[in-house]
């Protein structure tokens, strides 16, 4: 395994142990429960949109599964705090573009764009685990989509 790709599985295990962004949120404007059913692996994401319905105002989730899953939600949430709806679908289609190239490599722009959440470059090679990068995200994607209806 070369520096690079270590580098990156120890972004995806510490982030699987630190959790960021996990944990309940009341009165969330739109939810979302996802579930691998080849694996298993589950998630819960809640949002809530800003007062003008434009931003993220917080997003909580909940979830069990494997290591890329919880890694994925827990770098999906940091990465999306704060950010603009249209800055969060410009994330999610680069996210979604990575997994869809399958190991093909990314950008330069593509990488900043995405920061830690690049380091699952390496997952998109395993079909059987795109899956499970890709809950969270989906998850997200719904519960906001279901907020701006409300």
């Amino acid at each position: 395994m070369n520096e690079l790709d270590q580098m990156y599985q120890q972004i995806i295990l510490d982030a699987a142990r630190e959790r960021s962004g996990e944990g309940p949120l009341a009165d969330a404007h739109g939810e979302s429960f996802q579930v691998n059913p080849t694996c298993g692996d589950q998630a819960w994401v809640r949002v809530k949109l800003s007062e003008d319905g434009t931003s993220l105002a917080e997003l909580a989730w909940e979830g069990q599964g494997c290591s890329i899953s919880q890694a994925s939600l827990s770098i999906m949430s940091d990465l999306v705090e704060g950010k603009t709806l249209a800055e969060i679908g410009e994330l999610y289609t680069a996210f979604r573009d990575m997994m869809d190239k399958q190991g093909g490599t990314l950008t330069d722009e593509e990488a900043d764009l995405l920061e830690d959440a690049s380091a699952f470059e390496g997952v998109s090679k395993f079909p059987m685990r795109i899956k499970c990068a890709l809950l969270g995200w989906m998850g997200l994607r719904d519960a906001i989509d279901q907020a701006e209806v409300k």
